[in-house]
This record gives structure tokens, sequence and C-alpha cells, in this order.
């Protein structure tokens, strides 16, 4: 099993910046890909970012160019970083891993609200 563990949420005005973390434990040694998922209230889940073993990352045009995603596989975590926040980045923040068959693991999320 593997489990995800995610800090770093909370309230925040426009234009502000906060860092989410994610902590992986467990059987991670097939691990691939690592990345955020948001979901706002009524919307589907969706892609943030993600970030390949090799370091590649990749990002939802929505957040290009204001959130930058790291990944530190020595301590088997990854982060996001997200600077110019908007109101409509409210939602809550999901931490995901995907193994090399292609199973998903998720944290139990984080809520961010952006407002004033």
């Amino acid at each position: 099993q593997v489990q995800l563990v995610e800090s770093g949420g909370g309230l925040v005005q426009p234009g502000g910046s906060l860092r989410l973390s994610c902590a992986a434990s467990g059987r991670i040694f097939t691990t691939n890909d690592m990345g955020w998922y948001r979901q706002a209230p009524g919307k589907q889940r969706e892609l943030v970012a993600v970030i390949t073993r090799d370091g590649i990352a990749d990002y939802s045009s929505s957040v290009k160019g204001r959130f930058t995603i790291a990944r530190a596989s020595a301590k088997n975590a990854v982060y996001l970083q997200m600077n110019g926040l908007k109101p409509e980045d409210t939602a809550v923040y999901y931490c995901n891993l995907r193994k090399l068959n292609g199973v998903d693991y998720w944290g139990q999320g984080t809520q961010i609200t952006v407002s004033s």
C-alpha cells in the first residue's frame, strides 16, 4: 500500500502564495508520475500539474506560469508552489502518485480558499 499525506492548505487573499507538500510512504519503489489535482464544488476533479520520475513537468493551462511543481525523489515528496492565486483556484487539492503499472493513489485532500 501507499500512503500520501498532504499539508500546506489554507485561506489566502487573491494574489497571494501558498506551498503544498505531499509525502509518500509505503510501497513506493515503482512510482512513476506524481502530481496534483483539484476539485472545486460541483466540478470534476482536474489535473493541475504532474511531474515524471525523470523530472519532466506539465501544467494545466489555467495555472501555467503561476504554479510550479517540484519533486524530491530522495524524500519521496512532491511540492506545489502556487503564486498569483485567484478565486477560481479555490478547490480541494489532492496529491496523486501513479505506479508504473498504472495504479493511482490519492491523498486525503487539502482545502485551498482564495478570498478577500
